[in-house]
């Protein structure tokens, strides 16, 4: 089966390098986004999917807009099948319609939930308990295509989005190489998503990490994991601007306001009370510091008098409840 691949991030690199990897499947190309500066020093970076295709000598293609720039490219490459994950570009009916056996997507959800471009963070914003991988027929709706395999996967007490996306990469791997040989076979089931099931989600924002003290403590948690490690759960506080990277919900009795700090020192720690119970702040990070245990930070800079964790423009970026 002749295959191209679109894809740009690591999560797509994993099933990348399960179709290399196989015999039964010729990947005769890779489309994926144009390099772009990361990081402080703004270096221009290559997405992997493109160092790794480039490594094993399969053209690559980055055109800025596929359905304007891409179109001739992909139907010179006479594909049977294309293969997208995390591709980053909307492709249209002329897209579509290149491959005689269609677009296969490998979504990091158990569709019909959680469409959109940032599954694996909202499930653990939202405090699932539970995700998966679903393999579709891309068409030109947003993650509306017919269902064809998926796999469940437990989201573990304290995972990262990070830990969980690299977790269904290679869940999602496994799942495409499934697919296609099922497809091949002509053994793939397929059925069409329910509608009212549905649910969708929009792609993270810098804004979308801002901790509204206001909410509950174990959906604050939520928050601190489910954006970790971009764009990160981030607060107002007496030391600055801080990143907070593990956090644990506590039940207390306490009557203060939201984001007042209740425990401020070494041997305390960092507690913080929230609309419900309290916030244990395990591990933080101040602007141009590095992460550290919040018993470290705080044997540097304690806190003398009462302070808050004040976030007053905190709705930026993320639905309402």
């Amino acid at each position: 089966m002749r295959i191209v691949f679109m894809g740009t991030p690591d999560y797509a690199l994993t099933s990348l390098k399960a179709l290399v990897e196989h015999s039964s499947f010729q990947v005769a190309g890779v489309f994926t986004q144009p390099d772009r500066p990361k990081g402080r020093g703004k270096q221009v970076q290559m997405p992997p999917v493109k160092e790794y295709a480039l490594d094993k000598g399969i053209p690559v293609f980055q055109p800025r807009r596929i359905r304007t720039e891409g179109l001739a490219d992909l139907q010179a490459l006479q594909p049977d099948l294309c293969v997208t994950a995390a591709y980053g570009q909307i492709l249209s009916e002329e897209i579509l319609a290149v491959p005689k056996m269609g677009t296969v997507n490998v979504h990091a959800s158990l569709l019909p939930k959680y469409r959109g471009s940032s599954p694996a963070n909202w499930v653990i914003i939202n405090g699932e308990t539970r995700t998966g991988v679903t393999t579709m027929m891309t068409d030109k709706g947003i993650d509306t295509g017919d269902i064809l395999l998926q796999t469940a996967l437990d989201i573990h007490p304290f995972e990262t989005a990070g830990e969980l996306t690299d977790r269904l990469a290679q869940a999602g791997a496994a799942l495409l190489l499934d697919t296609l040989l099922r497809l091949q076979a002509g053994t793939c089931p397929r059925r069409q998503q329910d509608a009212c099931s549905m649910s969708y989600y929009p792609m993270l924002s810098r804004e979308s990490g801002i901790i509204r003290w206001s909410e509950a403590a174990l959906d604050i948690q939520n928050l601190v994991y489910g954006t970790a490690p971009w764009p990160g759960a981030s607060t107002a506080s007496p030391w600055g601007t801080l990143k907070i990277w593990a956090a644990e919900a506590e039940e207390n009795g306490a009557m203060a306001a939201p984001g007042t700090i209740l425990q401020a020192d070494p041997k305390t720690g960092l507690l913080v009370q929230t609309g419900n119970g309290a916030l244990r702040i395990h591990r933080l990070q101040a602007p141009g510091k590095r992460a550290m245990e919040a018993a470290e930070f705080l044997r540097g800079k304690p806190l003398t008098a009462p302070g808050t964790m004040d976030n007053s423009e905190d709705n930026n970026g993320r639905p309402e409840a």
